[in-house]
């Protein structure tokens, strides 16, 4: 089994990926001994997240270099607004820059439109959740950035959550073969969601006693319908297609989460630029 890597792990591939075998531009420029001092600033306003990350990779680049956040994750900004100032050795701070900022502007990218997601549900009891549609190896700096925007996260893959989908159903037959397979080989400890297409899959389901039904790509007339048949009995996920146009009205229909792929997938980094003088 694959384990999840840390942040740590993460930024050291993506410094070996950047730095190789060093900078050869600074440590041909720049003495040794040069210390500088920088600001991390907002051009475009946003949400902050990957400070922490960030920091990791000034202190993985030279631990000589002090980092200091001025807003923590989750802060909104303004452009002009400082994020961060840091100071130390010049050939370090202009060796992590690019992938310090590479890690910031996408988790703030991502927190960004987690926030604008949330705000727009706002009073109606619908949480917002973002998916597996993440970037290959960031999942959990990803997943970070989500929680920093106010959005909660689903299941980190596909180990510590059943997700029974249409692709399983189809081969298996129904949904309660599917079901009770999963119940005979997993047991208890994993809470179950299935994924409907039709209202009639949501009435299949309600006998089943599961953890939550996923609405998958439903007209908000079908989202609505559904949950009426499910009349509160279970957690509706509605899912497939939701924007920031549409995603009051699903919410306003009364399921409990909605699940947003562009969160991670179609991400918009957040514009900040690294100043040193």
């Amino acid at each position: 089994m694959v384990s999840i890597p840390d942040v740590g792990s993460i930024v050291r591939v993506a410094l070996a990926e950047d730095l190789g075998s060093g900078d050869v531009t600074s440590v041909s420029i720049l003495a040794p001994d040069r210390h500088v001092r920088g600001r991390v600033v907002a051009k475009a306003p946003g949400v902050v997240a990957g400070l922490t990350v960030a920091a990791e990779v000034f202190a993985q680049v030279d631990a000589r270099i002090a980092w200091t956040p001025k807003v923590v994750d989750g802060a909104r900004v303004a452009p002009g607004d400082v994020v961060a100032t840091l100071e130390g050795p010049a050939i370090g701070i202009l060796a992590g820059e690019r992938t310090a900022l590479n890690f910031l502007q996408r988790m703030s990218g991502i927190a960004t439109a987690t926030r604008a997601f949330v705000d727009r549900v706002q009073g109606t009891g619908a949480t917002i959740l973002d998916t597996r549609k993440t970037a290959p190896g960031l999942r959990v700096l990803d997943k970070m950035a989500v929680r920093a925007g106010g959005g909660r996260n689903h299941r980190m893959g596909l180990f510590d959550m059943v997700l029974i989908k249409d692709n399983h159903i189809d081969a298996c037959g129904s949904i309660p073969e599917a079901v009770a397979r999963v119940r005979r080989r997993v047991g208890a400890p994993l809470q179950i969601e299935v994924e409907c297409r039709t209202p009639a899959d949501v009435d299949a389901c309600l006998p089943l006693a599961l953890d939550r039904l996923l609405l998958d790509n439903m007209s908000v007339t079908d989202v609505r319908a559904c949950v009426a048949l499910a009349a509160g009995t279970v957690p509706l996920e509605a899912s497939g297609n939701i924007t920031l146009d549409n995603v009051r009205e699903y919410a306003e229909t009364g399921v409990a989460y909605i699940s947003v792929g562009a969160l991670t997938h179609s991400v918009r980094a957040l514009d900040l630029s690294l100043l040193v003088s």
